[in-house]
């Protein structure tokens, strides 16, 4: 199946999640969305374990994916989003310290498939954690915080427990979203490629060649120093934030289909 027929099919998944307010059904149609992305990947490697020698084999590539512009508010969180989108359609990320910019290494069609899935959930998260804010439930809760006073010539930590900030609710609760969203979209592609394993002969070794020369390009292309540290609350916790964000990420509905008709580079 072409890239462009699977956003397609994908879009077709979408436009049902959105019809519907019951959350069993939309949590269904976004599980069959990941699933028609995962057949897709599975249908790219049997194809070219098969091709001769003189036919073009598909080969991983990479691509530049802004997240929006350095200094923005809310870019750690947007990105993880993206990272357990790509972790669970075999593509591999390095991202600039500053959470701006991911550089992508995957196959084209895995790659499309990750902008739908995120192009749809980012809307989602944005909408979900601003309801969450304006409901002011995270000012009922407390955090403990180390507060460093000066007491004569020596320096003392202190811990002392104050209110939630809002910041501090806000990156807890989409951090909290993107792990649930990453846990769906994984349950939904280790399902589909068990079958496939079990049903296509062939299809485990595919997956596996797949996999080895999707690491090979990586370790060739990527140019990565250091460790990313952006998806960690350094703000501090928010138990009632995770729990709201876990929530929100369980029933989330993906965008519209008019957002998939191709591929974007630039990320909302």
């Amino acid at each position: 199946m072409s890239s462009e027929k699977m956003l397609t099919r994908i879009g077709g998944l979408l436009r049902q999640a959105e019809s519907t307010d019951n959350s069993h059904e939309s949590d269904a149609f976004m599980a069959a969305a990941q699933r028609l992305a995962t057949t897709a990947s599975i249908d790219l490697a049997v194809a070219r374990a098969h091709a001769s020698g003189r036919e073009k084999r598909a080969t991983p590539t990479q691509r530049l994916i802004t997240v929006g512009e350095p200094g923005r508010k809310g870019l750690r969180t947007y990105a993880q989003l993206f990272l357990v989108i790509a972790a669970a359609n075999d593509v591999r990320c390095d991202i600039a310290q500053s959470s701006a910019v991911i550089y992508a290494y995957g196959f084209a069609g895995d790659i499309d498939a990750c902008e739908a899935l995120y192009s749809s959930l980012l809307v989602q998260m944005v909408r979900a954690s601003d309801a969450y804010i304006k409901s002011g439930e995270y000012r009922n809760e407390t955090t403990v915080r180390t507060v460093v006073e000066k007491r004569g010539r020596r320096r003392a930590a202190t811990k002392v427990r104050r209110p939630v900030a809002g910041v501090t609710a806000r990156l807890n609760f989409q951090l909290a979203y993107s792990e649930r969203i990453g846990k769906r979209l994984d349950e939904a592609r280790t399902e589909t490629r068990t079958v496939a394993e079990t049903d296509t002969p062939g299809t485990a070794i595919a997956l596996r060649d797949k996999e080895l020369e999707l690491r090979d390009y990586y370790t060739t292309e990527s140019k990565a120093r250091g460790t990313w540290r952006g998806g960690k609350a350094a703000a501090g916790h928010s138990s009632s934030a995770r729990r709201a964000g876990d929530r929100a990420a369980r029933t989330a509905k993906l965008g519209p289909a008019t957002e998939l008709g191709v591929a974007k580079k630039q990320l909302p």
